[in-house]
């Protein structure tokens, strides 16, 4: 699968990470025969989240406060679902758990030089994400539309993160081709 859209941050991060672009690579790997009605599945993974961001804290090192930055989430998640197929549309609920890194902007000035030094800090954090899509059969792929919350075990500049991101795109149908070939 592969879908494009929107992360939205709520709650404390909403202070200081703005909505930009946000895209999601993964894959929905049935476990089970399922029946051709759904069934459980194992869905990995990889989200890219891109956020405008204020950096209200200075350091010694890094003097200066940043607004109007750019904040980025790399991201890997690995969890189970359930699909429910009815007719062309399934609805699918899943619970998804993993990590990465935020990356956030900060910004140095060398008042001697004149010179602006701008370094992106690394923010590791674990990653907790229940959600929910629909899908739409349209032959050999699946339109399909998905959102979650995102709620992080660590805390970006000592402030919490969470998000919902809102995911639209395309899921080629897999397990069909590999249906054919074992006929």
């Amino acid at each position: 699968m592969s879908g494009f859209g929107f992360s939205f941050p709520i709650g404390g991060s909403s202070d200081f990470m703005r909505p930009k672009f946000s895209t999601t690579i993964g894959a929905n790997i049935g476990l089970g025969q399922g029946n051709g009605h759904g069934g459980v599945f194992l869905y990995p993974k990889f989200s890219l989240h891109v956020f405008g961001y204020d950096n209200a804290q200075t350091d010694q090192e890094f003097n200066y406060q940043l607004e109007k930055g750019r904040s980025t989430t790399y991201l890997l998640t690995v969890g189970v679902g359930y699909r429910k197929i009815i007719h062309n549309v399934a609805f699918y609920g899943f619970v998804n758990g993993g990590g990465g890194f935020i990356l956030t902007p900060r910004l140095a000035v060398n008042q001697a030089t004149n010179i602006a030094v701008l370094n992106n800090k690394t923010n590791h954090m674990g990653i907790i994400e229940p959600g929910a899509g629909i899908e739409y059969n349209i032959g050999g792929a699946n339109l399909f539309m998905e959102t979650s919350y995102m709620h992080g075990l660590g805390d970006v500049g000592g402030r919490p993160f969470n998000a919902i991101p809102l995911t639209i795109g395309i899921k080629p149908n897999l397990s069909r081709l590999f249906n054919k070939k074992k006929s």
